[in-house]
């Protein structure tokens, strides 16, 4: 026969055993949540100086830079935020442009989403459809939310993700670059890594974006 005072013992085992299974678990989920939040995006041939074959023309009075965008990325309205911070830092020293990607038969209303308003919204912004990511591949750009600084003269001076890691706006490495590259001709840094959608595997279906690289 079983003595009573056992069986709070055993659930008291039994308790045990299911907090350090879901301790673990949520373990888990936060190291799967962390490495997906800072798993930098895919990058293409990036050139020294601006593409010649681009249809986009860039001012000769002054430095210009061009973000190459997925309009229904939601990881990108953290670098959108971050680029209307740049541009208010720079005061109209650099002339901006962000080429939103458009698959050629995708629906009308396709690229008309609060992220390209936004982009339309910061002074000194231009906003471009990019047709089937063309200029994308010209820059070089195969993840939403890659910027590029170049030169009055075409010199690449800078390229790169101007967020922390996908999704989270703040202070970062790339945006203080571009500041100190604009104002002070100078920074330790001209690269960084890019976070946020594939601007190249839903290119020509018109699907909805989604924060996998």
């Amino acid at each position: 026969m079983k003595q009573p005072h056992k069986r709070p013992l055993r659930r008291l085992y039994t308790t045990a055993i299911l907090a350090v299974v879901w301790i673990a678990t949520v373990g888990m989920g936060l190291r799967t949540l962390m490495s997906y939040e800072n798993a930098p995006g895919r990058v293409g041939a990036i050139r020294n100086a601006w593409p010649a074959a681009s249809k986009i023309s860039p001012p000769i009075d002054r430095d210009v830079l061009v973000m190459l965008a997925h309009p229904q990325c939601p990881c990108t309205r953290a670098s959108m935020d971050e680029l209307g911070k740049i541009m208010a830092h720079v005061q109209g020293k650099v002339s901006a442009c962000v080429l939103f990607l458009k698959p050629q038969f995708a629906p009308p209303d396709w690229e008309n989403t609060e992220l390209r308003r936004t982009a339309a919204k910061i002074p000194g912004v231009t906003v471009v459809s990019d047709v089937d990511g063309i200029e994308a591949r010209k820059f070089g750009a195969e993840t939403s939310g890659h910027t590029f600084l170049y030169d009055r003269n075409g010199s690449l001076l800078f390229n790169g993700g101007i967020t922390q890691s996908r999704g989270h706006s703040g202070d970062n490495a790339g945006e203080n670059a571009i500041v100190a590259l604009v104002n002070d001709h100078h920074s330790v840094l001209a690269r960084t890594f890019v976070f946020g959608c594939s601007l190249v595997d839903k290119a020509r279906k018109g699907n909805r974006a989604q924060c996998l690289n």
